[in-house]
């Protein structure tokens, strides 16, 4: 869980997105779509597009398969650098902790590129999304050694992560932080 006594300002809470797994020119990264979107047109020759995010695996929750996944933007209060640490659950000393949870990515075997984020331990889904449409999907990412040094690592193990911020002096400064699987107040 997130400790949300620690943040100033709550930007939104939104559906995380991006582009679709099959599709192999798709955008790389994933995006935290708030639920109030401008639109200046509302249509336009095919070229891109972006879809909800969904978990498409049991191992973050039992009850999330297949589920929508939520995401939340908002300020941390005195940080100027936030950090994502793979195979962590703790951070660093003279870090502090924002949330942990399991690192997770698109999947390997899928058309488009995807990149790591890291899954709130107690990761939540959009109540009424709609099941199973595949579009930016969330895969658990697990170790493989060869290349990977094993040990310290060990072979096809879930992955932590620990998403981690520095403070520092002045008190007015303030970072923009993405929470991937969780919503504001319930983080």
């Amino acid at each position: 869980m997130v400790n949300v006594l620690s943040y100033t300002c709550h930007i939104f809470k939104g559906y995380a997105g991006g582009g679709y797994y099959g599709e192999p020119g798709s955008a790389a990264e994933y995006v935290c779509l708030p639920p109030d979107p401008n639109y200046v047109k509302t249509s336009g020759p095919d070229g891109a597009f972006t879809y909800g995010g969904e978990f498409d695996t049991k191992c973050f929750a039992y009850d999330n398969d297949n589920e929508d996944v939520p995401c939340a933007l908002y300020r941390a209060a005195q940080a100027t650098s936030v950090i994502m640490i793979p195979g962590k659950n703790t951070c660093y000393s003279g870090w502090k902790e924002e949330y942990h949870g399991y690192l997770a990515s698109g999947g390997y075997s899928e058309a488009s590129a995807s990149e790591f984020v890291c899954v709130n331990i107690n990761p939540e889904h959009i109540v009424g999304g709609v099941d199973e449409r595949y579009g930016k999907l969330f895969y658990e990412v697990l170790t493989k050694c060869g290349s990977l040094k094993c040990p310290p690592y060990k072979e096809n193990s879930l992955l932590t992560c620990v998403v981690c911020n520095k403070n520092v002096i002045k008190k007015t400064d303030y970072f923009v932080i993405y929470v991937y699987a969780s919503v504001w107040g319930i983080i």
